[in-house]
């Protein structure tokens, strides 16, 4: 389902088209050429293995060599990794390779500043489906790279009763009845819920995980008090970094930010080459 190398085939196709006509008009076919991966700011590295296949794809003959690997930090000034193949080769792929990176790196960063922001304290900051159109898997692996957690990859990897389910079915007894009979004793529940009320509700009918959404803190404190340890808690809802440790403060389990892949700024990353061979 999750096919890299298609990922990548996809966005070459798209950006090079039909042939790189300026290439191919001002460099010659037999020139060889290196270039570095230069940092324009501080981040962590997310999205060298993506990179390589980018460029396998390209041309076999281009080589990356890599001084840094996934999840080390990079500083300002930094040359973290370079190619070495035929420059036609490099300035055709060089785009695709760097959105990817800058893309990947820029969510891995925002991730760590999330778990830091964690340490300490028994919660997990996780990620969401709020991801950009076939590109979750690898926006998915840069929140790992990060220092976070996966939640659902798809609609098949775990039951979450949101609100509009709870509307259709009939309310949170009705949905949660439904999915334990349906479901395999193996997969566990969660439900989403916006109130006390409807906590208490979730936690009467035997729900697995509750779902604090868009709560206050201390709508969390009071929640986390009714739950008392018998199900698993998760907070979300338009959490920052200044709001996400008191979260994790109060008892709740996991912390679910969406912008982790929705909203993370592109890192700042140029590709320069460094003279021709």
């Amino acid at each position: 389902m999750f096919d890299i190398k298609a990922i990548i085939r996809r966005a070459l196709e798209e950006d090079v088209g039909p042939g790189d006509i300026t290439t191919a008009a001002t460099v010659s076919g037999e020139r060889p050429g290196t270039a570095e991966f230069l940092a324009k700011e501080d981040f962590i590295l997310a999205g060298l293995g993506v990179v390589r296949e980018t460029f396998n794809q390209v041309d076999p003959k281009v080589c990356l060599l890599a001084q840094a690997k996934d999840g080390d930090p990079i500083r300002k000034g930094e040359v973290f990794a370079s190619l070495e193949g035929p420059a036609r080769s490099l300035l055709q792929g060089e785009r695709v390779a760097l959105n990817f990176l800058q893309r990947l790196s820029g969510i891995a960063t925002q991730t760590r500043r999330f778990a830091e922001a964690l340490q300490g304290t028994s919660s997990a900051v996780v990620d969401t489906r709020k991801t950009t159109p076939g590109l979750r898997v690898l926006e998915k692996y840069a929140v790992r790279v990060g220092g976070g957690r996966n939640h659902r990859f798809n609609l098949a990897d775990g039951i979450l009763i949101k609100e509009n389910h709870i509307v259709a079915a009939g309310g949170i007894s009705a949905a949660v009845t439904g999915a334990r009979a349906a479901a395999p004793h193996t997969l566990k529940i969660e439900v989403e819920t916006r109130t006390l009320a409807e906590v208490r509700e979730a936690l009467e009918v035997g729900a697995d995980i509750i779902l604090l959404d868009n709560m206050s803190l201390e709508m969390v404190c009071h929640a986390v008090k009714e739950i008392q340890g018998r199900a698993l808690v998760e907070a979300s809802g338009g959490i920052t970094l200044e709001t996400v440790r008191p979260l994790a403060e109060a008892g709740v389990d996991f912390i679910s930010v969406g912008a982790l892949t929705h909203s993370s700024r592109a890192v700042d990353i140029s590709l320069l080459f460094s003279g021709l061979r």
